[in-house]
């Protein structure tokens, strides 16, 4: 877990962003028991607690997650964002993108306690251009020549 000044300087861009791009973050109270230590999906908001915030990066990609639902699907999310596997793959792809746009080093996002293991292989991968969910990003016309996006929020 980082410290709390390290995690709100990680947090306070991501917000600042997904906020810009149209996807509510605020910090409020969330329970104990969610999926993803310290965040919850209110009604397409990502609500965070900082003090259970165990890895700040998975904000970015539970943020993925809801970017590319549609615009009736993103409103109406809440709690844990279930998606299948073809939105799993263009949510990290998605993930990956935003925090290289706002300078945020993938290892933060990809931390090894997450991905069921699979970080490492995610970032070697992406890191070589080896990307996956792409070509959904691209279907969406979300990504314009990855990593860099025509747009962050799919229609």
């Amino acid at each position: 877990m980082l410290p709390s000044a390290y995690s709100k300087e990680i947090t306070v861009p991501m917000a600042a962003f997904l906020n810009q791009i149209g996807i509510e973050t605020r910090v409020g109270e969330v329970p104990d028991d969610t999926f993803v230590p310290g965040i919850e999906v209110r009604k397409g908001a990502l609500i965070y607690d900082e003090a259970k915030l165990k890895y700040p990066g998975d904000l970015l990609h539970e943020a993925g997650h809801l970017a590319v639902m549609t615009p009736g699907e993103r409103a109406e999310a809440n709690a844990t964002v279930e998606t299948g596997p073809g939105e799993e793959m263009a949510a990290i792809a998605w993930s990956y993108a935003a925090a290289l746009h706002i300078n945020i080093d993938p290892k933060i996002v990809f931390h090894p306690d997450g991905y069921k293991g699979g970080s490492k292989m995610i970032l070697e991968n992406f890191a070589a251009g080896h990307y996956f969910g792409v070509p959904l990003l691209d279907l969406w016309e979300m990504a314009e020549e990855y990593p860099r996006m025509a747009k962050w929020l799919r229609d």
